[in-house]
């Protein structure tokens, strides 16, 4: 039977990872600052706080765990600049420290995010970076601190994509809402593809990468997230179907309009759901390389109309 410790087990993936190991027989040690989502794992869960290292030395030494899968962060996108992110550089450090002091560690997945490059680009290689925004710029510092301090055990760099499905929350929580309210519109004819994941592939891919040899370090990185890519278009209109409705269109330039709108309100500090910011990103292919990820979990368990229709029986629930 194999240990294995969870940082930010209560968040949205680390949620699924949770459930999946409880029910996989392994020892699970969720350490997070808030308490579970599913009141069922509380009985694995401890609160600490990356950032403080005598905290998570301690918890982490007692537990002796096997494997790590650090998933802690603060991964919103409104802080004023990268020292709003401790948890993504602090906390990082922090976790890699102590990942030298604990006997028989198989193996560490840290995890970073695509948005280490902004939305549109691709990355020349594993350390070529392009973030547009300070959570970006902090998860930039997450992975420089990991290759500078590379863990003695076998280690990989995990880099979610967009991800949905039970138990998430914002955006895609609001977008699958909004879906069923009746109230998304297709954006003129300016749609976009983009990759996405669905949670419990994500899991499958987690469960692999963790599972198998990532010692080459010209393939340290893996992006977490579904093949082919989601026209956006398309995935609402899936939705949309399984709800027994139709997705309207308007014409972009009332789009638009709505953005500036939604620009002015922010600057007095009202948030209002559409802003320039997320028009760009609506509207962006973000196509990012998943070939790393498909050679070890080439299998995922879940297409996306059975996801789709799981997600929003979930959502009956909760």
């Amino acid at each position: 039977m194999s240990k294995i410790l969870i940082t930010g087990g209560s968040g949205f993936i680390g949620t699924n990872l949770v459930d999946y190991y409880i029910k996989q027989g392994w020892t699970v040690k969720n350490i997070d600052v808030k308490a579970p989502k599913h009141p069922q794992a509380n009985d694995v869960w401890e609160r600490c706080d990356i950032t403080d290292y005598e905290a998570i030395h301690t918890c982490i030494q007692s537990f002796q765990p096997d494997y790590i899968v650090h998933l802690a962060a603060r991964t919103d996108l409104d802080g004023k600049s990268v020292d709003d992110y401790s948890a993504n550089t602090i906390g990082v450090e922090n976790i890699l420290k102590v990942a030298t002091t604990v006997k028989g560690l198989k193996k560490i997945l840290i995890t970073s995010s695509m948005l280490v490059c902004h939305t549109g680009y691709i990355p020349k290689n594993q350390k070529d970076y392009a973030p547009s925004t300070f959570y970006g710029e902090s998860k930039v510092i997450t992975e420089k601190l990991t290759w500078a301090n590379k863990p003695q055990c076998d280690w990989a760099i995990l880099r979610p994509t967009s991800m949905w499905g039970p138990w998430f929350g914002v955006p895609y929580r609001n977008f699958f809402d909004t879906v069923k309210a009746g109230m998304f519109f297709h954006i003129g004819h300016r749609s976009c593809t983009k990759t996405y994941g669905y949670i419990e592939n994500a899991v499958y891919q987690i469960d692999k990468i963790l599972n198998n040899p990532t010692t080459d370090e010209s393939n340290k990185v893996f992006y977490l997230g579904d093949e082919p890519a989601i026209f956006i278009e398309e995935w609402a209109n899936q939705i949309a179907a399984a709800l027994g409705r139709k997705v309207p269109r308007v014409p972009f330039w009332l789009i638009r309009v709505a953005a500036w709108g939604g620009d002015l309100l922010k600057l007095v500090g009202i948030h209002f759901p559409m802003t320039s910011f997320r028009l760009k990103n609506m509207t962006t292919d973000n196509i990012v390389p998943l070939q790393n990820t498909m050679k070890i979990a080439p299998n995922p368990p879940v297409d996306r109309i059975t996801g789709i229709k799981r997600t929003l029986a979930w959502m009956e629930q909760h």
